[in-house]
C-alpha cells in the first residue's frame, strides 16, 4: 500500500529527531564505561578508537543517515518558504559530516585509549580527514541554525528564532574554542572540552526540538 506524502514527511522528521538522543545517549554510556576515558580531557570522537571503537564509528554513520533523512523532511515542510532552500541542505551537510567522521576516525590522543601516550598528538591522514570533514559538518549545522531561524522569524515565532540563533552562536564559539585550545592542558583544556560537549548536546537538542516543531505544521 502506498504511503501518503504527509506520513512520509513525518517519518523523515521523526528519523531526524531520533538521531540526537541516540548519539548523546550512547556516547555518554561509552564515556562512562570505557576504561581511561575522561569527559574532562577527551572529546567524544576519541571513542572511535580501541577495542570498542566500532560502536562509535557505527554511531556516527547511523546518526548521520538519520540526520540526512530529517533534512529531507525539513525540505518537504519548508519548500517554497523562507529558509526552505539552504536550511535543509546545510542540515544535510552536517549529516554527511557525521558519516565522514565515522569513516575517518580521530587519532588516539591524551592517553586514550589505554596505552596511548599522554602527550600523543600525531595526526594521521585519517585523523586529518576526520578534523576537516568534521569541521565542514559543524559549519553546516551552525549555518543551518541561522538560516532556519529566518523561517521562524518570518512566521513571528520569535522564541524559536532566538533559540536557533543562540544555538548557532554558542556552537560557533565552542567550535572555535576547541579548535584553538584542544592542544592545551589543565584548566584551559577542561574548559574547551566541556564547552564543546555542551555545544554538541545543545546542537542535537536543537535538531530534535526543531524537527518536532516542524512536524506540528
Amino acid at each position: 500500500m502506498a504511503i501518503s506524502q504527509s506520513k512520509l514527511t513525518n517519518i523523515l522528521l521523526t528519523s531526524g529527531m531520533i538521531a540526537g538522543p541516540l548519539y548523546v545517549g550512547i556516547s555518554l554510556t561509552e564515556g562512562l564505561t570505557r576504561p581511561g576515558f575522561s569527559f574532562l580531557r577527551h572529546s567524544w570522537s576519541l571513542l572511535a578508537n580501541g577495542e570498542w571503537g566500532w560502536v562509535h564509528i557505527a554511531l556516527f554513520i547511523v546518526t548521520g543517515l538519520l540526520t540526512i533523512a530529517g533534512a529531507i523532511g525539513v525540505r518537504r515542510v519548508l519548500r517554497g518558504k523562507k529558509g526552505g532552500t539552504w536550511g535543509p541542505r546545510l542540515l544535510g551537510l552536517y549529516g554527511l559530516g557525521l558519516i565522514g567522521a565515522g569513516i575517518f576516525k580521530a587519532d588516539p590522543a591524551m592517553g586514550f585509549p589505554l596505552g596511548t601516550a599522554a602527550d600523543a598528538h600525531a595526526v594521521s591522514m585519517s585523523g586529518l580527514l576526520h578534523l576537516m570533514i568534521g569541521a565542514i559538518g559543524f559549519i553546516g549545522l551552525i549555518a543551518a541554525c541561522f538560516v532556519i531561524a529566518r523561517y521562524f522569524k518570518a512566521n513571528e515565532d520569535n522564541a524559536w528564532a532566538t533559540f536557533s540563533k543562540f544555538t548557532g552562536a554558542f556552537y560557533f564559539l565552542a567550535f572555535m574554542g576547541i579548535a584553538m585550545g584542544s592542544q592545551q592542558t589543565g584548566a584551559i583544556l577542561t574548559s574547551v572540552i566541556l564547552g564543546f560537549t555542551a555545544a554538541v548536546i545543545l546542537g542535537w537538542t536543537w535538531i530534535t526540538a526543531t524537527l518536532g516543531r516542524l512536524k506540528q505544521l
